[in-house]
């Protein structure tokens, strides 16, 4: 027996380049989040104009969180799983570059056709035809890349992360493909191929699972790959995050229905959506707890180490979000709150609180490794980004939740003769402190993306790439 150091390294040049957009991404998304947030306390600050309105900046806002800050975290942290647990480069450099390159190209179409009003008004698809299908090509050449990197692995197993890795990288594109079937009328103007309650019924099993997948599934393939790194601890139960995995695919995709209660889709429809919605609770803390209990004999360490604090607190927000969402699914409950301020509260606690906290602590971890770096520029920056971000978390939810129960039993109220006790707009002026206060909360989680990305470059600029391809040579032993 002897060992060969292989020449090639692990391809880390497309996990640098998805890493640094990430945070870039990031802060453009978040900081569109304060200014329209803002909209809504000084509604002066929509200046007029058709393309800064709140109406076509939302959606500008959503689009650039989820898919520009959220899927460049996903690509960046899955190139980089699916290297190191299968010990092999990725199969295509080229094919990984494309990838890069065209998401790049999706998100800066979205930029320029959001605020221009050329949208298909569908929740987390508003993309036109041209830049769906560029999207679809992206995407099925990220399956290439990530699944044929893993048929050459080295490894006989395939880590847990890669099975959530690919759960969501399959679903998604199923998902995308068949919501966006469209007639395409003109060059930015199609319509839905679907029609009336059948088109909102699809739209919504995608909307949901844009959720279910590509925010929760993608970035729990991150949290099994990065939370035992950063404990350096084992995964607390493998067989856990097996029957987790499983039950978790089998169960999200019937969730959707649960945004349609009290409409035209058919009764039946609506209550198997709620049942399964609250049958989903369980796998979803499932794979809370095993995160949480993989740090049994480590939880001294959340002293001393923030990014590990960073990794652990989202996993309390998807706990907590994961509880809320079911919960919010009961018809009962929904009549309350759908359509209120609480269901952007719900929202945020995921993807402030779940979404982008792995996705920080994932970097934080990642970020020193492909650059050649023992460790990020600053553990104190890294801490205050941390504060940062939880209190504005907190502070965006709680006010969130005020004003949706607030709003809801507002609308609800009646005088004895039947009529409405509450306006609208008195329902509005009694939400406008919680506007302040979720417009606070926002600048201090932006304020966090800002301190971190000065520690990026810091630790970017003091770096040798060069060092960290060396340190990624695989170590092949066999037989010569």
């Amino acid at each position: 027996m002897s060992t060969a150091i292989s020449p090639t390294a692990y391809n880390y040049k497309v996990v640098r380049q998805f890493a640094i957009m990430t945070v870039v991404w990031g802060i453009l998304g978040m900081g569109l989040g304060v200014f329209i947030a803002s909209q809504l306390v000084w509604p002066e600050l929509n200046f007029g104009l058709p393309w800064t309105t709140f109406g076509r900046l939302r959606p500008l806002h959503t689009n650039l969180v989820i898919f520009a800050f959220g899927g460049c975290a996903l690509f960046a942290t899955s190139y980089y799983v699916v290297q190191r647990t299968c010990q092999t480069r990725l199969i295509s450099d080229g094919l990984a570059a494309f990838t890069f390159w065209g998401w790049q190209a999706v998100i800066v179409g979205a930029g320029i056709t959001l605020p221009l009003g050329y949208t298909t008004t569908k929740e987390y698809a508003e993309l036109e035809w041209p830049i769906a299908i560029l999207l679809a090509i992206v995407w099925v050449t990220y399956a290439v890349v990530f699944f044929g990197t893993i048929t050459k692995r080295k490894t006989k197993h395939i880590y847990v992360g890669n099975w959530f890795y690919g759960a969501f990288i399959l679903v998604t594109a199923m998902l995308h493909i068949v919501n966006h079937a469209s007639l395409p009328v003109s060059l930015f103007k199609s319509y839905s191929a679907y029609a009336g309650a059948t088109d909102a019924m699809i739209q919504w099993w995608y909307g949901h699972n844009a959720v279910g997948f590509f925010l929760t599934t993608g970035f729990l393939g991150m949290m099994y790959y990065f939370v035992p790194k950063q404990a350096e601890r084992p995964i607390y139960s493998y067989r856990l995050s097996i029957v987790h995995f499983w039950a978790l695919i089998t169960l999200y995709i019937w969730a959707g229905p649960h945004h349609l209660h009290y409409t035209a889709l058919p009764d039946w429809a609506q209550s198997l959506g709620m049942a399964m919605s609250i049958i989903l609770l369980a796998p979803s803390w499932g794979g809370m707890i095993n995160g949480m209990m993989t740090l049994s004999g480590a939880w001294h360490k959340l002293r001393t180490d923030p990014i590990l604090r960073f990794l652990v607190v989202s996993l309390a927000f998807y706990g907590m979000s994961t509880f809320e969402g079911p919960m919010m699914a009961i018809k009962t409950v929904n009549s309350l709150s759908h359509y209120t301020d609480w269901t952007i509260g719900h929202v945020h606690a995921g993807a402030l609180g779940w979404v982008a906290m792995i996705s920080i602590g994932a970097l934080y971890h990642m970020i020193p490794k492909i650059f050649g770096r023992a460790q990020m520029h600053s553990v104190g920056l890294i801490n205050t980004h941390f504060w940062l971000a939880t209190i504005g978390t907190v502070l965006y939810i709680a006010s969130m939740w005020v004003n949706g129960i607030t709003q809801g039993l507002m609308w609800r109220a009646i005088n004895d003769d039947g009529t409405l006790t509450y306006s609208f707009v008195e329902a509005l002026q009694a939400s406008h402190p919680g506007y302040i206060v979720r417009a606070l909360g926002g600048a201090f989680f932006a304020t966090g993306m800002l301190f971190m990305a000065y520690n990026v470059w810091r630790t970017v600029r003091a770096s040798d790439p060069a060092e960290a391809e060396a340190a990624a040579k695989i170590v092949v032993v066999g037989a010569h």
